[in-house]
C-alpha cells in the first residue's frame, strides 16, 4: 500500500508527472502536498525502505512547489498550518523564510515555535510553544506539536513530556508520529520507573512498529532506560522483564541480561543477579568471553548467597583474560571478598573461636554480612569507574 503512496506523491509534486504534451495541471493546495509527505514518511513507520530512500527528495520538492504556488493560496488557514507541519516533518526553514509570511494565516506562536525548533533555538522553541495545547489543534498539526514538546521538556520538565508524547499517540495513531512518540517516551517512561507504562509501550511499539526503519533507535532507548534505573533490579517483575526482552535479538537480549546482572550484583541484589546471569549462560556461546561474564556474575551471586563453595569455585575457575579491563579488578575484588567471608571477625581470641567445621556458611540468615558485602562492592565500583573503556 505504501510504495503506491509514494508514487502518488511524486506525481503530485513532479513537474514531469505528465508524459502527453498538453495544459499544464493545477498545482495541489500546500495542504494536500504535505499529506502526501506525511502518508509516505508513515511508511517508513512500517518498514518500507523505498519510502525512507525517497522522502528526503520529496521533501525538497515539496518545498519547491511551496515556493512557486501563488500568493494567495496562503490566505486558507489549512495550508498555513500545513507550513508549520512541513517544518516539523523535516522541511527546511531556509525555504520556508522565503514564503510571504504576511499573507498566511497561521498562529504566530506556532509558526516561529516551529522555525525556532527546527533552527536549534531551543530556549525560543520551549517559550513560544509551551502553553499551546495540542488536542485544540487539528490531530494532523496537533500530533506534530505534541511531538515537539515531548522532545523540548524531555530534560527539564520530564512528566509533561511524557504528557506531551501521550497526545501526540493520540492524536496521530498509525503514524511515524506515534511511532518517533514511542521511541522518545521509553526512556522517559524508565527514567521514571513507570514500569508498567514501560512494559506498555514496549507491546504497542513491537505489536504496530517492529519492522519500522527506527526499530534500531527505539531498543537502544528501551536498553538506556531498562539500565539505567531500577526497573529490572526486581526480583518479582523479573520474568516479565525477560519476556519483553524476548522480543529482540539474541545478541541484544544476551547484551542486556548481562548488564542488568552487573548492576545488580554492584547493588547487593544478589537474586536478581542469578536469575540475570543464567539467562545470560543459556544465551551465551561456549568459550566466548560473553560466557565468561556470566559465570563471573553467577558465581558472585551464589558464593555472596547461600552456595559459597560452589560459587567460589566458580569464580576462581573464571578465565579473565575473556573479561573487558573494568571486570577484572571488579572479579579479583569478589574473590577476596568471598575469601574474607570465612575469615575470622577482628579481636576474637583464639578461646572464642568455635570449633573449624565443614558446615556451609549461611549468609542468606546474615543481614549484617549481606550488608556489609553490599557497601564493598558499591565501593569497588566507584574505584574501579575510571577506568571503564
Amino acid at each position: 500500500m505504501i510504495r503506491p503512496l509514494l508514487c502518488a506523491a511524486l506525481l503530485m509534486v513532479s513537474p514531469l508527472a505528465l508524459a502527453e504534451p498538453g495544459p499544464a495541471p493545477r498545482s495541489s493546495e500546500p495542504y494536500e502536498l504535505v499529506r502526501a509527505l506525511q502518508a509516505v514518511q508513515d511508511g517508513i513507520a512500517n518498514g518500507d525502505t523505498a519510502a525512507h530512500g525517497s522522502h528526503i527528495a520529496l521533501i525538497r520538492q515539496v518545498g519547491e512547489k511551496f515556493l512557486a504556488a501563488d500568493a494567495s493560496v496562503w490566505s486558507n488557514p489549512q495550508n498555513g498550518q500545513a507550513v508549520v507541519i512541513y517544518l516539523l516533518s523535516g522541511g527546511a526553514p531556509q525555504l520556508v523564510r522565503k514564503l510571504p509570511r504576511d499573507k498566511m494565516s497561521v498562529d504566530s506562536r506556532l509558526f516561529d515555535g516551529a522555525l525556532a525548533y527546527v533552527e536549534g533555538r531551543q530556549d525560543d522553541a520551549r517559550d513560544l510553544l509551551k502553553d499551546i495545547k495540542p488536542r485544540t489543534l487539528p490531530s494532523g498539526l496537533g500530533g506534530q506539536v505534541a511531538l515537539v514538546q515531548g522532545a523540548l521538556f524531555a530534560r527539564t520538565e520530564a512528566s509533561l513530556a511524557i504528557e506531551r508524547l501521550d497526545d501526540a499517540r493520540l492524536l496521530l495513531p498509525g503514524t511515524l508520529v506515534e511511532e518517533a512518540a514511542l521511541r522518545r517516551e521509553i526512556l522517559l517512561v524508565g527514567q521514571a520507573e513507570d514500569f508498567d507504562k514501560f512494559e506498555f509501550l514496549t507491546q504497542a511499539y513491537v505489536r504496530h512498529y517492529r519492522n519500522s526503519i527506527y526499530a534500531g533507535d527505539f531498543w537502544q532507548r528501551f536498553s538506556s532506560g531498562l539500565t539505567q534505573s531500577n526497573l529490572a533490579l526486581d526480583e518479582r517483575r523479573f520474568a516479565r522483564i525477560a519476556a519483553l526482552l524476548e522480543q529482540i535479538d539474541r545478541a541484544s537480549r544476551l547484551k542486556l541480561h548481562l548488564m542488568i546482572a552487573r548492576n545488580a550484583m554492584l547493588r547487593g541484589l544478589m537474586q536478581v543477579t542469578r536469575l540475570a546471569s543464567e539467562r545470560a549462560l543459556a544465551l551465551s556461546a561456549d568459550a566466548s568471553a560473553e560466557r565468561e561474564r556470566a559465570r563471573f556474575f553467577r558465581g558472585a551471586s551464589r558464593a555472596l548467597t547461600d552456595e559459597y563453595d560452589g560459587g567460589l569455585a566458580e569464580l576462581k575457575a573464571v578465565d579473565r583474560s575473556k573479561l573487558p579491563e573494568r571486570d577484572v579488578p571488579l572479579l579479583n575484588a569478589t574473590v577476596q571478598l568471598a575469601l574474607d567471608i570465612r575469615k575470622p571477625f577482628a579481636g576474637k581470641s583464639t578461646a572464642e573461636k568455635p570449633p573449624v567445621t565443614p558446615a556451609r556458611l549461611d549468609l542468606a540468615s546474615s543481614t549484617a554480612m549481606l550488608a556489609r558485602a553490599q557497601q564493598q562492592l558499591g565501593e569497588l565500583e566507584l574505584l574501579t569507574r575510571d577506568r571503564r573503556p
